[in-house]
């Protein structure tokens, strides 16, 4: 039996941007502590006064993030996000837009939090942006469904610190099965990262046809 959704809180704009804003600066602080050279008492000092400032936000809590409504009217479901999320501290947060020619783009930079070998994004990471941009892919394809392949292929180091981009895009449609590919470039034009997904639609999302 599966799982009742939880009724979740509606963010206003103001309250929306307010958290966007808390967010990033949430972001920042989890980057400065990770190459702090500040020494062990004021690091001490700095997390009691972090676990105050924890105590303030956790004094009222909502059962589950909540929901923003984009500016088309859309119920963005998507808030904490770890990748898109811009109430997620622990999101980059990617930007994703898509044009008409039904590809997923996005430009982002990676900073400490994100090392995996030294000086280089982990590779998790790319794999996690990717599946998202990959699902958004087949969002837009009309053909939304969840992840059951992921297939990365690491051509060379993605690099920390620079600008990167990602595309994605559906590339055909077997019944429920919908397929997507995209890749990571870095600044040079060189393609870091490419990967292919294979995405299990729900059955009442299955188009006509298939």
């Amino acid at each position: 039996m599966s799982a009742m959704p939880m009724e979740r809180h509606e963010l206003d704009d103001e309250e929306a941007a307010a958290l966007e804003v808390l967010a990033a600066r949430i972001r920042e602080l989890c980057e400065a502590a990770v190459v702090t050279g500040t020494g062990a008492g004021e690091a001490a000092a700095v997390a009691a006064e972090v676990e105050a400032l924890t105590a303030r936000l956790a004094g009222r809590r909502h059962p589950a993030p909540p929901y923003a409504v984009s500016g088309n009217g859309v119920m963005d479901r998507a808030t904490a996000n770890p990748v898109t999320g811009a109430l997620n501290p622990l999101a980059p947060p990617v930007r994703l837009t898509t044009g008409p020619d039904g590809v997923v783009r996005g430009e982002y930079t990676l900073g400490h939090l994100y090392e995996g070998p030294p000086t280089y994004v982990h590779g998790g990471v790319s794999a996690m942006v990717l599946d998202q941009a990959l699902g958004m892919a087949a969002v837009v394809n009309g053909t939304p469904g969840m992840t059951a392949t992921l297939d990365m292929r690491y051509r060379r180091p993605t690099p920390l610190g620079v600008p990167l981009s990602v595309e994605a895009k559906a590339n055909r449609v077997d019944g429920r099965k919908v397929y997507a590919s995209g890749t990571i470039t870095g600044r040079d034009g060189r393609v870091t990262v490419e990967a292919s997904a294979m995405f299990i639609m729900p059955t009442h999302f299955v188009p006509a046809g298939n």
